[in-house]
């Protein structure tokens, strides 16, 4: 395939932009959702508040049917939205158990919206917290499911693709199989993995939660995430908002509040909607195989790596391609100063202590990656 370069005009692609090596931070607007953010303000001047009535008729549901297609679930309407996935963090806590400090299963590589979350309530011993080395990789499964049999836990949380190095864990449905008890939770977090590599959530809908959003690969920016929830588990989150009584269908009674069965339960209140205006434009928009492109992506990286600047070497934290996502991890304690290089040569690439951090995107071409590895001279 070729690059998506021309339909990003407006960003990465106008004259005088950087060159943009930081997919999986933030990843750029293709053009299709300047006109998606316009339609927002439309409609809000044209409808006022019947709004929200477009936004929960046509909006949502367009979509959760989007999100569907791309995780292979049987139902959209397992599929709830929320501004960031601290909010569904916040939920997933509040539906474990009360009367006792919550057992989490975790490893030491996730996301800082749970991460600072989890650690705040250790500190107040609100839960009990084991959390399992991401490194080695090549025992990580092992340790994980090993620490499963262990114990009882409330909630058993990790990503499907690392962020702090790209290591793919190809065995969440060993690990999920794994789980003895029908009460535990388990959600994954797949930021790192929607829409940059390809899921199938077919064989895991009925058990375990998936949480991602379009800030990342999927190009729509802030204020879209979602989260699939599987039918029956936490049916009443303690953190609710006024939107999950949308689905209750009639089921309130005096003295209980009332959810509805579907992913509505984990819904919260008002929010912005552009993000999802965007979502389904870059979605509606976005062409061919998701595959396909996350091959375009392995192998722009791969050029990299065969022309890898000798500033890199022996730093790649993931050799193998298909245990690596969108992006290449290095870990060197000349991350802070090749940040520095490389922005003052108008590239754009991303630090996490000493972790230099490159991402590869449909918006990209060999030129930019020849670049790239000129730009390290």
């Amino acid at each position: 395939m070729q690059s998506l370069a021309d339909h990003f005009a407006q960003s990465v692609g106008r004259p005088g932009a950087p060159l943009h090596f930081a997919a999986h931070s933030h990843h750029p607007w293709p053009d299709v959702t300047a006109a998606a953010q316009a339609q927002c303000w439309a409609d809000a001047a044209r409808l006022l508040d019947a709004k929200w009535g477009h936004i929960f008729a046509e909006a949502i549901p367009r979509a959760q049917r989007h999100v569907a297609r791309r995780l292979n679930l049987a139902d959209p309407a397992t599929v709830v939205f929320a501004p960031n996935t601290h909010d569904f963090v916040r939920r997933l806590l509040s539906a474990a158990y009360p009367h006792r400090p919550t057992r989490i299963l975790t490893t030491d590589s996730e996301f800082h919206s749970f991460a600072r979350q989890i650690a705040r309530l250790e500190e107040d011993a609100l839960v009990e917290v084991t959390r399992v080395p991401a490194e080695p990789f090549d025992t990580f499964a092992l340790r994980f499911i090993a620490e499963l049999h262990e114990d009882h836990f409330d909630l058993v949380f990790l990503s499907h693709v690392f962020f702090n190095s790209g290591w793919v864990v190809n065995e969440i449905a060993d690990i999920v199989g794994a789980v003895r008890h029908d009460d535990t939770l388990i959600a994954v977090d797949g930021y790192h993995s929607f829409m940059a590599v390809p899921v199938d959530w077919s064989a895991l809908q009925a058990r375990a939660f998936f949480i991602a959003g379009g800030y990342k690969y999927a190009m729509a920016g802030e204020g879209c995430c979602f989260m699939h929830c599987p039918p029956g588990y936490g049916p009443r989150p303690r953190d609710t908002g006024w939107y999950a009584e949308f689905g209750a269908l009639g089921a309130a009674r005096a003295g209980h509040v009332a959810y509805g069965e579907d992913g509505s339960r984990f819904a919260g209140s008002t929010f912005d909607p552009s993000g999802l205006y965007r979502f389904n434009a870059v979605q509606d928009w976005f062409p061919g195989d998701l595959a396909a492109h996350h091959a375009y992506a392995l192998a722009l990286q791969q050029r990299f790596l065969d022309h890898l600047p000798v500033a890199l070497s022996g730093a790649l934290m993931v050799e193998a391609p298909q245990r690596r996502g969108r992006f290449l991890t290095f870990r060197t304690a000349s991350a802070e100063s090749l940040e520095r290089r490389l922005t003052g040569r108008g590239i754009t690439v991303d630090r996490r202590g000493d972790r230099l951090r490159l991402g590869f995107g449909v918006y990209q071409n060999e030129e930019g990656v020849d670049r790239l590895i000129d730009a390290f001279s």
